[in-house]
């Protein structure tokens, strides 16, 4: 019997915190790991307690705006960000730690990426922002993209 790399472990765990996405667009699954030990998990979403948008239709589809952009008309949190809030919520440190996601992290969330001390992103799939990639490359984030 062969084991899974940890990598590969891990993106699998984030492939299933993804299910749980209530986007209608886009299901994505993010997780905060540092030493080999899941410290917080995070899926796309609305904030707790309001309504999702498999409830309430989604405004970017009903305005036709493109993936990647105006991210701010949107009533979702990204997987990375609800990641991050959840380990600030209780109280865990993530400085250090290594950001498993199923797709390549937005502007927003790269910025909170660097200013959490994330040190590491490493991602399934692609994203249409370039700018994002540029930022976490200028502020030393080691990104790999993943490979089974």
């Amino acid at each position: 019997m062969s084991r899974p790399s940890w990598d590969s472990y891990f993106m699998e765990i984030t492939r299933v915190v993804a299910t749980r996405s209530t986007c209608l667009r886009r299901q994505v699954g993010a997780l905060l790991v540092r030493d080999k030990r899941i410290l917080s998990s995070g899926y796309n979403g609305a904030p707790r307690g309001l309504d999702h948008c498999l409830d309430v239709g989604c405004l970017r589809d009903k305005l036709e705006i493109p993936s990647g952009q105006r991210q701010e008309l949107c009533r979702g949190l990204h997987a990375e960000q609800n990641a991050i809030v959840h380990a600030a919520y209780h109280g865990i440190n993530i400085a250090g730690a290594t950001l498993y996601v199923t797709h390549q992290p937005c502007i927003t969330c790269a910025k909170m990426i660097i200013n959490a001390g994330i040190v590491k992103v490493i991602f399934a799939g692609d994203y249409p922002d370039q700018l994002s990639l540029e930022l976490l490359n200028e502020a030393g984030v080691d990104l790999i993209p993943f490979a089974p």
